[in-house]
């Protein structure tokens, strides 16, 4: 029965307990099967989401409660993965909004909010955590007021609905003071509120695909929701694409959603979200069609991509050492398998055969790729990240950002400083009164590469800084404030040793530990000062007087700095690499000997 049935998206902040939410709907409604219910996070299935704490993928999942059938569907709260989000909007008839009691709504809901505007559809708000201390939920519901004003609401979508939520209690209510004891009033505000589809169900089949999955089993399995009339398994069906060409197939196996599970299904109909496989080539934004009646959907767009970063083979003196796929054919490969899903994706030849320019809608965006990329047994030396600049009527524009920056109060004259430097400027500043401040900046988005990892040194890791795309405008002039220091760059392979290790820590900050395997032109610590330097971290101690053996014994060495593969990714400039190995990330220059790298520079000065 259509009546019956609710498709609705939702949206929320990083950690604001979206993803617990969904797990205490499926366990509450009885969806999960009994060896589910162990599970922590089940809607996080990827290890990278796990290990993030991030939703990098929209994820559907459905639950049965009192007769109904919910659709849900898992939206990514961060803007690098706004591709995923405005498919998702083509789905669902409504969004859950769930906001954190004491944050309020923050930059990115604000992205996924406006796309769920833009699609028409009407929120329903879910204040979450309102059982944490310094929850302020009257104050959190006036911020979403203005935010959905200012994004240009109608009367009827500022007409919202209000729960107010406890995900990791399991409760709800529609007063934050008077609180059920599970999930019901949720439950029944998704039921009352959401509309059912406005589908036709008599008419010939028709259905987009706005998302893909790929089972080594199955092939590719296309995800849609149907738009018209109803299919069967085995059925013909003609794909035309988003260039308009037609391709014919036939559904060979046909899925819906219980829980986390995929069922096969004998019949779906107008409105259901279902999975589709049998068909050799799928695409997102393919409409499906019945073979008598060919009719295509206007095709899904996707915002442009902002950064760009150069993937090459790996030339270091180790490659080949730790990882599996070494070749620029393995790596174009990986990259053109990529596209078919990641559509916010681009991948363009480079200067030469070896290199590939990949580009994406956020450093984050790109980083995820390159971790899974090395977690498959890759191997690869990736360029720093570079924002897309592009020409309008002959003027230069480049991606301006809207940053959000919590800090305490102690660390603002130091972070607004930063921030001047880098060309940003300031349009909001909210004291909370409990010594801390928010800041609102509008910068270029290449102001703020390489800025979070400078970012936790001047807060002392007690800052939190968030971003959003906001539009293309005129080029700001002049360079930006950028790392300071040169580095210390070994001039010979082999394995680093303490004796020299130790004369070489008073220079700087050392990247490499004694025993560690190093080559020429690796990068293995931070100069002091401002220029690069070329050194011999491999030289032992010559063993002639050995009776004053005994002062060697209390050489001290300082732990060295160890890069997760964003910062290695902040911290290089224009004239070096990050080597990507699944074991290691190693920080090197473009031209590996040292004599050469002084010729590239004389040449490039004249």
């Amino acid at each position: 029965m259509i009546e019956n049935l609710r498709n609705i998206a939702i949206i929320a902040h990083v950690d604001h307990g979206k993803t617990t939410l969904v797990d205490k709907l499926l366990r509450q409604s009885g969806t999960l099967e009994r060896n589910e219910l162990n599970d922590e996070r089940v809607m996080d299935s990827n290890d990278q989401e796990k290990e993030r704490g991030i939703t990098i993928l929209a994820k559907n999942t459905a639950i049965n409660w009192n007769g109904y059938h919910i659709n849900i569907v898992d939206t990514p709260g961060h803007a690098d993965f706004g591709g995923e989000v405005e498919r998702v909007m083509s789905m669902v008839d409504s969004v859950l909004l769930l906001v954190d009691a004491q944050d309020g709504p923050m930059p990115q809901t604000r992205f996924v909010t406006k796309k769920a505007f833009e699609a028409g559809l009407r929120p329903i708000v879910c204040i979450n955590k309102v059982d944490r201390p310094g929850a302020r939920p009257d104050w959190v519901l006036d911020q979403i007021f203005d935010l959905f004003d200012n994004l240009g609401a109608t009367e009827e979508q500022l007409d919202f609905q209000v729960i107010y939520a406890s995900a990791l209690n399991g409760i709800a209510g529609l007063d934050h003071n008077d609180m059920a004891e599970d999930m019901t009033p949720l439950y029944q505000s998704i039921v009352d509120n959401v509309p059912p589809p406005k589908v036709d169900r008599e008419g010939p089949f028709q259905m987009q695909i706005s998302a893909l999955d790929y089972n080594s089993f199955l092939g590719v399995i296309g995800v849609g929701r149907i738009a018209r009339g109803s299919v069967k398994p085995n059925t013909p069906v003609v794909a035309i694409g988003a260039d308009g060409k037609k391709r014919n197939g036939r559904i060979l196996k046909l899925m819906g959603h219980h829980g986390l599970h995929r069922i096969d299904v004998e019949e779906a109909f107008a409105g259901d979200i279902v999975c589709v496989s049998g068909m050799d080539s799928l695409f997102i934004s393919d409409t499906l069609c019945q073979p008598d009646n060919v009719e295509a959907m206007k095709p899904l767009t996707v915002d442009e991509p902002t950064v760009s970063m150069t993937f090459q083979v790996n030339d270091s003196p180790f490659c080949g050492k730790e990882g599996k796929f070494v070749t620029s054919r393995n790596i174009k490969e990986r990259l053109d398998k990529e596209l078919l899903y990641n559509v916010a994706l681009r991948v363009e030849e480079g200067d030469s055969a070896d290199k590939f320019k990949v580009s994406g809608r956020g450093e984050l965006h790109l980083s995820v790729l390159i971790e899974t990329m090395r977690r498959e047994g890759f191997e690869m030396g990736v360029g720093r990240p570079e924002v897309i600049i592009r020409t309008v009527d002959g003027v230069k524009q480049e991606p301006f950002e809207n940053v959000t920056i919590d800090t305490p109060e102690e660390s603002q004259g130091k972070v607004m400083e930063e921030m001047g430097l880098r060309k940003g400027d300031l349009t909001n500043m909210v004291p909370d009164g409990k010594g801390r401040v928010r800041l609102e900046y509008n910068i270029p988005a290449r102001g703020l590469i390489g800025f979070r990892n400078q970012f936790l040194t001047l807060t002392n890791g007690a800052g939190i800084l968030t971003s959003i795309f906001d539009r293309y405008d005129t080029m700001k002039s002049g360079d930006m404030s950028g790392r300071q220091n040169g580095v210390l760059v070994s001039v010979e392979t082999g394995k680093a040793l303490t004796y020299s290790l130790e004369t070489l820590q008073a220079r700087g900050k050392l990247f490499v530990e004694h025993g560690q395997e190093i080559y020429n032109g690796q990068i293995v610590g931070l100069n002091s000062r401002d220029n690069d330097m070329g050194v011999n971290p491999t030289k032992g101690k010559k063993l002639d007087n050995m009776r004053a053996s005994g002062k060697d014994e209390t050489i001290a060495l300082v732990p060295p700095v160890r890069f997760t593969l964003e910062q290695a990714l902040e911290f290089i400039q224009d004239d070096e690499l990050c080597e990507v190995t699944p074991k290691s990330i190693r920080l090197r220059k473009k031209i590996l000997d040292e004599g050469e790298r002084t010729r590239a520079a004389k040449k490039a000065k004249n």
